[in-house]
């Protein structure tokens, strides 16, 4: 039987979605509860890989379970008391990790390739605000957002962005479908950009948003920006926004 969580997190204090062998993560702590709930080893695959200190408003990942399997957690049919086990992993997982739902699925419904569409938010700020400091990147410059939208606009035109994929990973192909990617004005100084596409390459939303700022101020032109893109390579583009201002908004099945 699997099994689909849908949980929410805040990013800062871990390495990132994934396992790491020197440094805690959000699998690792999600894995650890559910396989004590359980009582047993129990793996989780995650719908997508966030980097260390990137923060999560909707991950999906799913579990298995076998049909044979029996604890205090399952229903006399022998499924999992969703609702129960629930309420159990959010008093066991730290604060910062949020579990909203856990529903069984199709044997063939799978987390990361079942996904049609992710969406991450990057936010961004123009004064100072002890308030947004720890989820916003605060920037001074004179940005010009009207072109940093042509520019994002264009992204939907092309399909390999390894301009945009961080050097010296295990990456197998940089092709994406990007199917938005705009700036959205929140206040007088709050800006958030939002990018949807079926698969995202790491570093790669940061290093966009760190891209286009250039182009707010006016350090490369529409045209540059174009040449970066089709030259694929990630020396020629941004520096990486940081992460904290980062945050995986919403999945699509």
């Amino acid at each position: 039987m699997r099994y689909f969580i849908t949980l929410s997190y805040d990013g800062t204090r871990y390495h990132g979605w994934q396992i790491q062998p020197n440094g805690i993560s959000v699998q690792g702590e999600l894995q650890r509860a559910l396989s004590l709930l359980l009582r047993h080893d129990v793996m989780i695959t995650g719908a997508g890989r966030t980097d260390a200190g990137v923060h999560a408003h909707m991950m999906v990942a799913h579990f298995d379970i076998g049909d044979n399997h029996t604890d205090s957690n399952l229903e006399a049919s022998g499924q999992i008391d969703c609702r129960q086990l629930t309420y159990k992993l959010n008093r066991l997982l730290p604060a910062d990790i949020a579990i909203q739902s856990i529903q069984r699925v199709p044997a063939d419904m799978h987390a990361r390739f079942s996904a049609t569409s992710r969406t991450y938010y990057y936010y961004l700020h123009t004064h100072k605000s002890p308030f947004l400091r720890h989820y916003s990147c605060e920037l001074h410059y004179d940005l010009d957002f009207g072109l940093m939208n042509q520019a994002a606009q264009l992204l939907l035109g092309y399909d390999d962005f390894g301009a945009f994929c961080k050097s010296h990973t295990d990456v197998k192909t940089t092709i994406c479908k990007v199917t938005k990617a705009e700036w959205r004005q929140l206040d007088s100084h709050q800006w958030l950009f939002e990018i949807t596409a079926n698969r995202f390459l790491r570093n790669m939303v940061r290093a966009v948003v760190g891209t286009l700022v250039e182009v707010g101020r006016k350090r490369l032109t529409i045209s540059d920006f174009q040449r970066v893109v089709e030259g694929k390579r990630r020396s020629d583009a941004g520096e990486s926004m940081p992460a904290n201002a980062l945050f995986l908004e919403r999945i699509e099945y």
